[in-house]
């Protein structure tokens, strides 16, 4: 199954309030605000999850991105978006509910996604969604500081930007 370009998003306006609702191939041709998370899952090691986005993607092919991420869809919330996308992508029902660390405003390093971000405690083994995900592996803070400055262009533009503000929990 691809990705369905037919989906609907919730449109919001400069305070992530929603204006409306179109489908994600519009939402992202028209560069309109819409929502999104992103989660960063953690190991008892410390070790953080990465995962190679599918190169059947609309954006952003085959680079490196967080744990899970995903769009919150029309009439959907936050929250409820972050318990879904563990479940779909990683198959991952942790103990505990996922751990808000702070949102971030629509801008252009987010495809204009306004973006809550997450940290979740587990352990894995996870079952990867293939239509979303090529590969994943665990990697220390230290492992991912250095290879974002090293090589940034094999990330996605969302997490470059993420990571120096989410690092601070993940010591």
């Amino acid at each position: 199954m691809g990705q369905n370009l037919d989906e609907l998003f919730d449109v919001v306006d400069e305070q992530d309030r929603v204006i409306g609702q179109l489908a994600r191939r519009e939402v992202h041709a028209r560069r309109l605000r819409h929502r999104a998370v992103h989660l960063l899952v953690q190991n008892r090691a410390g070790r953080v999850f990465l995962h190679r986005r599918s190169l059947r993607k609309d954006l952003f092919p085959g680079v490196w991105d967080s744990s899970a991420a995903g769009h919150v869809g029309a009439g959907e919330d936050y929250d409820g978006t972050a318990v879904r996308e563990l479940a779909e992508e990683l198959g991952c029902r942790p103990e505990r509910p996922p751990e808000r660390l702070f949102k971030i405003e629509a801008r252009e390093e987010t495809g204009q996604e306004f973006v809550w971000v997450y940290r979740v405690q587990a352990e894995g083994p996870f079952v990867l969604q293939p239509e979303e995900i090529e590969c994943g592996d665990w990697f220390a803070v230290a492992e991912i500081d250095r290879w974002l400055a090293r090589s940034p262009q094999e990330f996605a533009p969302a997490l470059l930007y993420l990571w120096p503000w989410a690092r601070p929990w993940f010591v």
